[in-house]
Parts: structure tokens; sequence; C-alpha cells
């Protein structure tokens, strides 16, 4: 059992430094203050000494106590107090992104504008990759994966005000369990502004509950400016997830491919293995593991 302990926490190390990845242009928000008095001390340590780390990474640190106004989905907790830079856009402007990708590891991603008080994409996503970061094909080969570029849509109406909406970059490695996101924040429209650095009012909407995902645009490791609809219905919580009947076929097809009357954890997760593979098994034990949703997460 000693010996298992030190070879589990040796490998979770392993993960937690396998991929860093952050917006560089234009100039995205900063872990400060905010992120300190939202999160705690030691999630921001962890994010001030390292911005490239992941969520999960960040989260791991998030100390005892309740952190109410933590929100560590949504642009790694940086908050809109921290934020420096407010770029001011127009409906049709081509915006040239770039990314630093410290170390790469397969994953998907995409690019949204994000409305900070529900924390839901407006829209679509400007730009989606369901390969990205690959660690089979060198990054020299996909300069798209780091330097590319966004039109923005016509978002005047919600994102008038300084502290409305953010571009938020967000790339999702699910072999490893690591989640990466930045965000920039900007206004569109006539809005008067805060103009004072004050935060948005909060949402009145609930907490998410646990990781989930929302689909990628089925295309190549190109990006893709449209993803299918789905992308912007809600995301559903790992209770709707596991009340969705789900397709057989997996790896270890050819069992009982009926949803048992009563189960616990570990045997529902069997019967996913058995009927849909590994993949969606080892998704849902990581969304239950995490206990919250993600609303730009990747559909299992």
């Amino acid at each position: 059992m000693k010996s298992y302990t030190v070879a589990a926490a040796v490998a979770g190390f392993a993960s937690s430094v396998a991929a860093h990845g952050f917006i560089s242009e234009p100039a995205p928000r900063m872990p400060g203050d905010g992120l300190k008095a939202a999160c705690g001390d030691q999630f921001y340590n962890t994010q001030s000494s390292d911005h490239y780390g992941n969520v999960q990474g960040a989260l791991q640190n998030l100390g005892q106590g309740d952190h109410p106004d933590c929100r560590p989905w949504q642009c790694k907790g940086v908050p809109f107090t921290d934020a420096g830079e407010i770029f001011e856009y127009t409906a049709g402007q081509v915006i040239p992104m770039k990314v630093e990708i410290r170390a790469p590891h397969d994953g998907v991603a995409n690019v949204s504008i994000v409305n900070i008080a529900t924390d839901k994409v407006i829209g679509e996503p400007l730009i989606s990759w369901d390969e990205y970061a690959l660690t089979s094909s060198p990054m020299s080969a996909h300069p798209d994966w780091t330097s590319f570029d966004i039109t923005m849509p016509d978002v005047s109406k919600e994102c008038a005000n300084k502290g409305d909406c953010v571009i938020q970059w967000f790339w999702d490695a699910p072999k490893i369990d690591q989640t990466y996101e930045s965000c920039i924040d900007f206004t569109m429209g006539g809005g008067s502004g805060s103009g004072n650095g004050s935060a948005p009012a909060p949402s009145a909407s609930p907490k998410p509950s646990a990781p989930a995902a929302s689909a990628p645009a089925a295309s190549s490791a190109a990006p893709s400016s449209t993803v299918p609809e789905a992308t912007a219905t809600p995301t559903p919580t790992a209770a709707e997830e596991a009340a969705t009947p789900v397709a057989t076929g997996g790896s270890d097809s050819g069992s009982d491919s009926s949803l048992p009357e009563s189960f616990t954890m570990d045997t529902f997760i069997t019967w996913l293995r058995a009927n849909a593979g590994t993949g969606v098994a080892d998704k849902v034990r990581r969304m239950v593991a995490a206990q919250r949703a993600h609303p730009r997460a990747f559909r299992v």
C-alpha cells in the first residue's frame, strides 16, 4: 500500500506538469488581489507563480473554508476586479490572437465570448479545434494552434459595459484531466461602462455541480468557425448525463446494455465502461470527482 501511495503521488505530480498554456496577445487578465480575495491565498499563490497552469491544479490549493465568490471554471477564477486593459472592439473586427503553449498534450479547444454574469457562452464558439496540441505532431507543423484570428460577432447588446463579457480561450486535455483558460476583457457598443473597476453584479443562477462537456466541431486538426448547435445548449448536470441513455458498442461491449434499476457509482462506471467505452466512463468518473460543471467543457 505504501509503495502504491508513493507511485500515485509521483504520477499525480507528473500529470500536473504535463501541459501548460496561456494567451499572450491580446493582453489577458492576470491573477491579482481580486483572485486572492475570492479564492484564498493558496489558490492565488498557485496561479501567480505560474499562470500557465491548469484549473485542476489550482483547485487542489483552494484551501479550507467556504469561497462563495471563487469561480475557478470562469477565467480560471481571475475576477473582473483584476482586469488590466479593457479593449474596445466592433462587430466584424478581426482580432489576431497568440497563445503560448509550453508543453503540449492531446486535447480540444475553442475561443468563445462568455457572459460574465451568467457564465454562459454567447452564441457559438468563434473558433474551435477537435484536435489541439497533439503530442503526436510537432507544434511547428500546426501554427494555427498558437497564432490565429477571430472575427467579432455583434454582441453590442450583451457586451456594452465593462465587465459584461470576456473572450475566453479554453483548452481541455481529458486524457490527463487538465483544463486551461485565460480571458480578454472587452466592450462593444455604446454602453457607459463602470469605469471604476468594480465587478459586475453576481449571477442569480445556481453554481454548476459537476464537470460536463460540450461537443467540439467535427473537423480535422485545423480550426473551424462553427460548431454543432448543441454547444450553445445548457450543459447537463452529472445526474442528467447519468439518466441519458448511452449508446452501446464501447470497447467492452457485449454485456447487458440496459441500465440497472439500482447501482452504486462504482457499478455505474463499470456499466458505462462496458456499454459506452472506457473514455466515456473515465469522463463521468472525473465529473463526479470534481463535483462541478463547466459550461464550456466538452460533452462525453
